[in-house]
């Protein structure tokens, strides 16, 4: 019970000057960046705004992330001119150019009504089947591991 108590108090004390008590690692922040306000915990959302604040460069790249998810949810080909410019000059430029460099699939990509994920999930099943096999995978014992599986 004391342990609960005291793992309580530690987890609750904040550093004097209200930034975060730890500051989260990469990964979870821009998982935080990425998703809806709506899905984040008030803790979440305090240290975010707090990030953004600090960061006003990623507050702007997240605005672009979030323009660019709208884009591609609802379809939007048309808006993706407009939106390269701006995230070009970001921090979001490495990914602008390579998407500027195959601009049609992307636009193909919003526009066409079919996907190729059934495809690349197949491929992808393959190429782990063939790993596991350690280079043992020739054509006849590949074909017998799919079919049984």
């Amino acid at each position: 019970m004391v342990t609960e108590w005291a793992t309580r108090r530690r987890r609750s004390e904040t550093t004097p000057d209200g930034r975060p008590r730890k500051c989260p690692s990469a990964r979870a922040i821009a998982q935080m960046m990425t998703l809806r306000r709506g899905h984040l915990t008030r803790d979440e959302a305090t240290t975010l705004a707090q990030i953004e604040d600090g960061v006003p460069r990623l507050a702007e790249a997240a605005a672009l992330v979030d323009e660019f998810q709208n884009m591609i949810r609802n379809r939007k080909s048309d808006a993706l001119d407009a939106w390269l410019p701006k995230a070009e000059q970001g921090m979001l430029s490495s990914f602008a150019r390579g998407l500027r460099a195959d601009r049609e699939a992307v636009v193909a990509a919003m526009e066409e009504p079919w996907s190729n994920g059934q495809a690349e999930g197949q491929i992808n099943r393959l190429k782990t089947l063939k790993r596991q096999m350690y280079g043992r995978a020739k054509l006849d014992l590949l074909k017998a591991r799919m079919i049984a599986a």
